[in-house]
């Protein structure tokens, strides 16, 4: 290895002084800005001879050959990449109209019986990443275990989430701003957190992630301090020394609309836990996927639940699904049940303050669509399921093209300059809402699919460097609950809360997502001439772009067996801390 280490170095060397020969007046006088636009420039990409494979082949050698992203992401980064990408719009704004539709018992409800569901598929995901970390992670594997025509609608249906979540968080930006009366028009503010994302995913991956990782902090640390002072608010420690316990349970009461209120805090639910699944996108990027990646998926998860289900608990405590401050009752200002709950206590300063972290947390979670969606853009463009050009990865390992996509469909959150964009944050959402559930059912099928695919080739789980704790039956829950929520979510849809009557409208905003990825499947069945529906178990590929482990990863395995050797209580506290 290292004679062949010295022969490139020399030939490497040997360019170098050619170059130099040739272009010394170029590069001695090359500054600062001659450097940042040759950073620009097109990575050289070593690609396999594409000659005589068919799509799938193809798709596989260009995630696994294809594409040269810099693997600069630790397990801190990791992380806080999962927590920071979910914990945003849907929990602090759109929390709030759940709030009114279902009633405080629904936030428990969907939101407890939402998070088993993740939890089952984040595992199922990393089990796929750690062993299979390439660009795209399950946009990729949809391809690899299921069909090319099913891959490109993921992919593209992923894509287009993120693609809308940017000016979604943009919007909900300028709606949060709107709590101080400020005189100065929201289009300004959503202006600058439009260029800040962008200059901030301009420095590479490891400026994404350590930019990710403070911001995400913030917004740590704003949860664990509303948790507890809701517990000080709940037992009568706040200003008013007012007891409030149980009140807003029993009037108006724990439950908003029945049964179907319920029903329509389920896509608010799924949206506000997407982003969670981040950690697998982010595999092509990590140091070391075997090493870093179970860490994070097992550390992620259980902090999001927490936070989300706590919180969430004394919001529902806190605050009568009847305030006219939440969001869909009118009230254009204080949309966030956490500010509602902070300002009804009678505190004062602390709203502005937590406004705030709103408002960060925001602009974290922009942040994490635009890199989401220029990886998944970038995939796409090496698998051949898009323009050759989306592949485009530059000096820095920045994908390019994804990321130009990312800021021309960024421009609509200047839709807040119209004058009911809370109208436009509904939208928005709902749509996101349901990407979010196409996603999640594909990686639970991915990860069957896998499954059954080495039970076919006599293939031991035991080989694998993780596996799920819930094995592919949870994969199958998964996938039943899902399907679960998109049926009740046609229901809810066409006979919304408050209406007997099929409602045309408010279905097709609440259930348009679907008909894109049909639109999707369909469309590339038909211009490709595709009439396969999947893979026979016997042909999927189980091998290319299969991480070898090296000597960090055998050192890491050697720790796992010591930790296996240590108490119950130690090995529980490390799986969730």
């Amino acid at each position: 290895m290292t004679e062949v280490r010295d022969v490139k170095d020399t030939q490497s060397a040997s360019t170098r002084d050619l170059e130099s020969m040739y272009q010394a007046p170029i590069s001695t006088e090359m500054g600062r800005w001659a450097k940042f636009k040759e950073s620009f420039r097109r990575q050289e990409q070593d690609i396999d001879d594409m000659a005589g494979l068919d799509d799938i082949e193809r798709a596989n050698r260009g995630v696994a050959n294809g594409s040269p992203l810099v693997r600069d992401l630790k397990n801190r980064h990791l992380q806080m990449i999962s927590i920071g990408g979910s914990v945003g719009t849907g929990l602090l704004i759109g929390s709030g109209s759940s709030l009114r539709t279902g009633g405080p018992a629904a936030l428990i409800i969907a939101w407890g019986l939402v998070g088993t569901m993740v939890f089952s598929t984040i595992h199922a995901l990393g089990e796929l990443c750690v062993e299979f970390p390439v660009s795209g992670a399950f946009s990729s594997y949809a391809t690899r275990f299921v069909d090319s025509s099913w891959g490109f609608a993921v992919g593209w249906n992923y894509a287009i989430m993120w693609l809308i979540v940017l000016p979604l968080e943009l919007v909900a930006a300028a709606m949060s701003i709107q709590y101080w009366n400020t005189a100065i028009n929201p289009v300004a503010w959503v202006a600058i957190f439009y260029v800040f994302i962008f200059i901030v995913n301009l420095f590479g991956v490891k400026g994404y992630g350590e930019a990710e990782f403070y911001l995400a902090i913030v917004k740590v640390i704003a949860i664990v301090g509303f948790i507890i002072l809701g517990v000080v608010l709940v037992c009568g420690g706040g200003p008013n020394h007012e007891f409030i316990g149980n009140r807003y349970w029993n009037n108006p009461g724990p439950f908003a609309h029945g049964f179907k209120g319920v029903c329509t805090v389920f896509v608010t639910a799924s949206y506000s836990l997407a982003g969670s699944e981040m950690v697998g996108l982010a595999a092509a990027e990590a140091h070391n996927p075997k090493k870093v990646l179970p860490k994070a998926i097992k550390q992620v998860f259980w902090r999001i639940f927490l936070f989300f289900f706590l919180s969430l608990t004394f919001v529902g405590l806190l605050v009568p699904y009847d305030s006219p401050a939440l969001l869909g009752s009118g009230s254009q200002t204080s949309t966030s049940p956490f500010v509602v709950a902070i300002v009804s206590s009678g505190i004062k300063v602390l709203p502005s303050i937590f406004n705030a972290v709103i408002l960060i947390s925001v602009v974290s979670v922009g942040n994490s669509a635009v890199y989401g969606c220029s990886r998944t853009i970038q995939s796409l463009g090496v698998q051949g399921l898009g323009p050759q050009i989306l592949g485009y990865v530059d000096q820095k390992g920045r994908p390019i093209a994804g990321l130009a996509c990312s800021a021309v469909f960024g421009l609509l959150c200047f839709l807040s300059a119209y004058k009911n964009e809370g109208e436009v944050f509904a939208w928005l959402l709902s749509i996101s809402g349901l990407s979010t559930i196409f996603s999640w059912f594909s990686i639970s099928l991915c990860h069957v699919r896998f499954r059954l695919a080495l039970h076919h080739n006599n293939r031991p789980t035991s080989d694998l460097a993780f596996t799920s704790v819930v094995g592919i039956w949870g994969s199958v829950y998964s996938m039943a609950f899902l399907v679960l929520v998109l049926g009740v979510q046609f229901w809810v849809a066409l006979f919304p809360v408050g209406s007997s009557a099929p409602n045309a409208k408010n279905f097709f905003q609440n259930y348009l997502g679907a008909f894109v990825i049909i639109l999707f499947y369909i469309g590339h069945k038909l211009y490709t001439r595709n009439r396969r529906l999947y893979l026979a178990l016997g042909e999927i590929d189980l091998d290319t772009g299969r991480r070898v482990r090296d000597k960090d990863e055998l050192d890491w395995e050697l720790q796992q067996d010591e930790m296996e050797k240590r108490p119950w209580y130690v090995r529980v506290m490390k799986s969730i801390f």
